[in-house]
């Protein structure tokens, strides 16, 4: 591990103390770990019926350059890790709840310490194809963009949830009229960054949960290159998301955007 500081700054949603547990179980329980350049962030929360399957779809490789799979597990009472484990990923088993945007930070932290150069996120219910990630890594690979978000409206959205796909059109009109881009999907947790982006931008996050607007619409405002790529979005394998019904997703994701654009304005 690379001797870059671990810290937070006052507001951030990532608690100092699931912090620094986090990275001291991951230190004792992969001393040795061999980094690759591109690693796969997934976080987890009671996904015990799903992660299973979407490691198993994990590839090995993007243009020959090895990927290494981190997951994340943000507490819980279920099964996960030990699933997580027996899918071959490395993982990390947080000491309590934080919620996915504090997870997603913890990971953001752990790659920057290791030295991963790409990093790539991806939800751990099924709804995003671990097979097209070589896709997504494509223009960051080739050094056209620092960040690739995916699109189902691009590619193909296999869900009947009107309100959900009306939803991501409203959203992306709005942050696109924020921030002068030409995005179709915004609110699409497939991403693919370098981790020079988030280097840049992880001591402004502050989102518990609702983070997918927040560090794009902060990266855009600093200027990083953003573009998108066509992927399949499917149901999720089984449960319920843990965002609440759609008016309440709807709000908390409202919210998000505006405050992240007046604090980044």
């Amino acid at each position: 591990m690379s001797n870059q500081p671990i810290h937070t700054t006052k507001g951030q949603a990532l608690p100092l103390d699931v912090l620094e547990a986090g990275m001291s179980t991951f230190a004792g329980e992969y001393p040795n770990i061999k980094v690759e350049r591109i690693a796969a962030l997934i976080c987890a929360y009671e996904e015990e019926e799903n992660i299973g399957a979407v490691l198993d779809a994990m590839p090995a490789d993007a243009q020959g350059i090895p990927i290494m799979t981190i997951v994340v597990v943000d507490g819980g009472s279920d099964q996960t890790a030990d699933v997580a484990r027996n899918h071959g990923a490395i993982v990390v088993d947080l000491p309590r709840n934080v919620g996915q945007g504090s997870a997603f930070q913890f990971g953001y932290r752990l790659c920057m310490k290791l030295g991963v150069e790409i990093i790539v996120t991806l939800d751990a219910d099924g709804q995003n194809d671990p097979r097209e990630i070589p896709v997504m890594l494509k223009p960051i690979l080739a050094d056209t963009a620092d960040f690739v978000v995916a699109s189902r409206r691009l590619g193909v959205d296999t869900t009947s949830d009107r309100f959900r796909k009306l939803g991501v059109r409203v959203f992306s009109a709005v942050m696109n009229s924020m921030t002068g881009a030409k995005l179709t999907d915004t609110s699409n947790g497939f991403r693919a960054f370098k981790t020079a982006m988030v280097a840049d931008v992880v001591d402004r996050l502050r989102q518990p949960q609702f983070q997918t607007a927040e560090l794009l619409i902060t990266s855009l405002r600093r200027g990083w290159r953003v573009d998108e790529r066509p992927t399949v979005w499917h149901p999720r394998a089984s449960g319920e998301t843990k965002k609440g019904k759609n008016w309440k997703f709807g709000f908390n994701y409202a919210v998000t955007v505006f405050g992240t654009y007046w604090r980044e304005r």
